[in-house]
């Protein structure tokens, strides 16, 4: 095969195994992520249907089924019955109501985001005074269940202040957050969105179009034009504040028939993380390791030695100019006379 033809088809793959990378990281998101509720209370826990598509999107055709051969009649009707009690089973599957640790822990979620918009103290003693006493055997799983929550939908992680100290702080994870947001309390959980959207834009080829970017916050409920209770108006958020805070290049894309746009890292996010935080960050919703994503994991750890090699550089520079100064100390002009 031509080497023209193998560049094309390399570069086919790499585009087929993103979007398929990108869906999982869409359908594990929403998976973790609450959904919103009404109003201004924030969202609860992960529910039956949290990676349902919108109703009237298109459905995706699965290759398996434009490959299959014609049916027969009766296969046929054998399997529009056997979908219709499969879709019966289904539909009730996904109305049967979360089970009584989900609804705790979303009442958990509600009272620790309540806490860190007014920056007061977490007590285990508190937490507890919000549940029945026969529900405090079961409330490490509800802890458990609504800081894995809070972590992955608003890049919070709930921290212990000290050992067995009952006393807990919630902290922003991997350092996205800048100074000026941090003074907001109220808007720090919006931070939450931006790493899966890094995790996007990295699996794409270190850039994403806008309509990938906008078919995975869709999965997630976040929708263009659409008022999010946590995260606003997400096309201002995406295509203003994170580009005018320098974590999101929004860029047109050259020569393109109709006109279309692009995200890319911006410089602030290669400063406060990496690819290889990104990869984990993965790895973690996903239940697997960064080494999963062999292509991705590869680049990492390029980066990764670059930057070593960067961090080296700067230490044995200033280590030099140490050694230069104590070696010529500035003459005392008092000395001179």
């Amino acid at each position: 095969m031509p080497r023209g033809q193998k560049s094309k088809r390399r570069a086919r793959e790499k585009r087929r195994q993103a979007r398929m990378e990108t869906k999982d990281l869409g359908d594990a998101q929403a998976a973790a992520s609450p959904a919103p509720t009404s109003g201004s209370a924030p969202p609860g826990p992960p529910t039956a249907d949290a990676g349902q598509k919108p109703q009237g999107a298109e459905a995706t055709s699965s290759p398996v089924a434009e490959a299959s051969p014609p049916r027969s009649k009766a296969r046929g009707r054998r399997q529009v019955k056997e979908h219709k009690n499969s879709s019966q089973a289904s539909t009730s599957a996904k109305t049967a109501p979360p089970d009584p640790l989900t609804k705790k822990a979303a009442v958990l979620i509600h009272f620790l985001l309540e806490k860190f918009k007014m920056k007061e103290p977490i007590r285990r003693i508190d937490m507890l005074k919000l549940f029945h006493k026969r529900y405090k055997t079961r409330f490490p799983e509800i802890l458990r269940r609504a800081a894995e929550c809070m972590e992955l939908a608003f890049g919070l992680e709930l921290k212990e202040v000290k050992p067995n100290g009952y006393s807990y702080t919630l902290v922003s994870k991997i350092g996205l957050v800048s100074d000026e947001v941090l003074s907001s309390s109220c808007e720090l959980p919006k931070n939450g969105l931006l790493m899966p959207l890094l995790s996007v834009i990295y699996l794409n080829g270190n850039r994403a179009s806008e309509a990938d970017v906008w078919e995975f916050l869709n999965v997630l409920g976040i929708y263009d034009g659409k008022q999010h209770v946590i995260f606003g108006d997400p096309r201002k958020l995406i295509t203003e504040e994170w580009v005018q805070q320098n974590y999101l290049v929004y860029r047109q894309i050259p020569d393109s028939d109709p006109l279309s746009y692009e995200f890319l890292w911006g410089s602030r996010a290669y400063t406060e993380t990496s690819k290889m935080k990104v990869l984990e960050f993965l790895a973690k919703i996903n239940s697997t390791i960064p080494s999963a994503f062999p292509f991705h994991y590869a680049e990492a750890l390029r980066e990764e030695e670059k930057r070593s090699r960067g961090r080296s550089l700067v230490r044995s520079r200033a280590a030099a100019r140490a050694t230069a100064r104590s070696r010529f100390p500035p003459r005392d002009p008092s000395s001179a006379q």
